[in-house]
């Protein structure tokens, strides 16, 4: 009972905020319809403004949980990843949300640092800036000296963060189960199963040791790219709440006056982020999937620097092989090839019209074929894709939400530093490289010879098996015929065995 009192209080106070900039209705949309009064009662209040039509659009939402504070900054930004569930509307709004916040006192961020690290500060820098260079909703950042002169990062965890999210999404929690016990409509859209999701979203970003592993991870993947690259990680300055990086040298992509003045190319600039953006999704299936201005630097040589990888994307090798078929069909304009490959792959159900899909998928293409970004709308694109899953009664495929959503982070980058580029063929070359090494004939050998030797290295284990088996079953009948089964069974597990040697040994011949 006290516990509802406390959720009911908490939410109270934030309906106030809500209400204030008129955007209740929208947050309450996610768990279920709303009842027609209170829809026409806040139409009623729009039509009483000066300008009603500034007040139709999810921007008031925006601007409430930038009022909120930092735990409902992330959570709107962790929602912005999520159209599939907030919608697309909503979602391409959210992504608006500045996560910029009033930084917290440097001797707290001593103290913080201390307490994780377990040494006083004088014990691990030579130099700490206690006036953070950025502040964010999750955490704030610090320039430091290391003891053996390396310049550095230090990003802290904004006190008390950890219990504002657990506070604001437990009452979320609590009211989507109430929305869902008394409303048939709420249960449908499961609004449980969204404040879940955006929970386990944030709770790897609370956590400094994941986006430390995030960083590695990218940056070993990375160690071949000419044109990107991820600081180094400090493990010994690295824990829960404090996360240490190789300071960047570089001019951040969002002082693009700066890049011009200091000489960058900015069209290899662009290009070099679009290509690495590819790179990472085709080839590693591991992705930078927070890539705004703010988090790119131009550094020497025109080479890129990311930092922050506090939100990451992850695709496997099939999602991986069905996006670069889909990306090349809008390429070449080969529209059969975008709808086979969604059938392929299961995203459409195979009780759908495989012609009518590629004359939707037509729809979408045909205009945007061969234009520059900066005449493609990239909110109606995304907008035309999510009305033609809802035609096809395709299922959601999350693990291609966060990847849509970072292309056109990507594209707006992109084109703001090159109004000129054609997305589509910058795209091109990695591409056609990844369908080349992984849907050729020499891949297809690749994978047949990887597939022969896992089996060759199974093999001895199953020919084990099938003895105790055959044993087991030779005991039991004591059958002539049992033993000319067994004998027959070795004889092919042997022949197969010869067989997948042959072809192994054909496959080096022929390299």
């Amino acid at each position: 009972m006290l516990k509802s009192l406390r959720h009911m209080g908490h939410l109270i106070r934030v309906g106030f905020v809500l209400t204030r900039h008129d955007a209740l209705m929208d947050l309450l949309s996610l768990f279920g319809p709303q009842p027609k009064a209170l829809t026409r009662l806040r139409n009623l209040r729009r039509m009483g403004r000066k300008n009603p039509e500034t007040s139709t659009s999810h921007h008031n939402l925006v601007e409430a949980f930038q009022s909120l504070g930092p735990s409902f900054i992330k959570i709107g930004q962790a929602m912005a990843t999520r159209p599939d569930i907030v919608g697309p509307d909503m979602a391409q709004e959210l992504i608006r949300l500045q996560d910029k916040v009033p930084a917290f006192e440097g001797e707290e961020a001593v103290r913080i640092i201390e307490q994780e690290l377990g040494a006083p500060l004088s014990e691990l820098f030579t130099d700490f800036d206690s006036t953070p260079v950025a502040a964010a909703s999750i955490a704030q950042v610090h320039f430091a000296t290391t003891k053996d002169g390396r310049a550095v990062a230090i990003k802290v965890l904004r006190p008390g963060i950890e219990k504002a999210f657990a506070r604001d999404l437990e009452s979320f929690l609590w009211l989507a189960r109430i929305a869902e016990r008394f409303s048939a409509k709420a249960r449908r859209l499961k609004p449980t199963s969204v404040v879940e999701t955006i929970s386990e979203s944030i709770a790897l970003e609370l956590d400094l040791r994941y986006e430390a592993a995030a960083a590695s991870e990218l940056k070993d993947n990375c160690a071949g790219n000419a044109d990107y690259a991820v600081p180094d990680v400090d493990w010994d300055l690295t824990s829960r709440r404090v996360l240490c990086t190789s300071l960047v040298d570089g001019i951040p992509f969002a002082q693009k006056d700066k890049m011009i003045d200091a000489g960058y190319d900015l069209k290899i600039l662009a290009e070099g982020l679009v290509h690495s953006f590819l790179t990472q999704a085709l080839n590693d299936g591991f992705f930078h999937a927070d890539l705004h201005q703010g988090n790119l630097f131009a550094c020497a040589d025109n080479k890129i620097t990311a930092i922050d990888f506090g939100i990451m994307g992850r695709i496997d090798q099939k999602t991986r092989r069905c996006l670069a078929e889909i990306l090349y069909g809008f390429i070449t304009q080969d529209y059969d090839l975008i709808a086979k490959a969604h059938f392929d792959i299961g995203y459409v159900p195979s009780d759908q019209s495989l012609e009518k899909f590629k004359q939707a998928i037509r729809a979408i293409g045909a205009p945007i074929a061969g234009k520059p970004v900066s005449e493609i709308s990239v909110g109606k694109l995304l907008s035309q894709l999510f009305e033609t899953t809802d035609t096809f009664n395709m299922p959601t495929q999350p693990q291609l939400i966060l990847l849509q959503k970072t292309m056109v982070t990507v594209e707006g980058v992109a084109l703001n530093l090159y109004p000129e580029i054609n997305m589509w063929e910058a795209s091109r070359p990695i591409i056609e490289k990844w369908m080349r090494d992984n849907l050729g004939p020499q891949a297809k050998i690749r994978d047949f010879a990887e597939t022969a030797l896992d089996t060759m290295a199974r093999l001895p284990r199953l020919l084990d098996h099938m003895e105790t088996l055959t044993a087991a079953a030779q005991k039991a009948q004591q059958d002539l015929g049992q033993n000319r089964r067994r004998s027959s069974l070795k004889l092919f597990l042997y022949g197969l065995a010869g067989g997948i040697s042959g072809s192994l040994l054909l496959y080096f011949l022929a390299q």
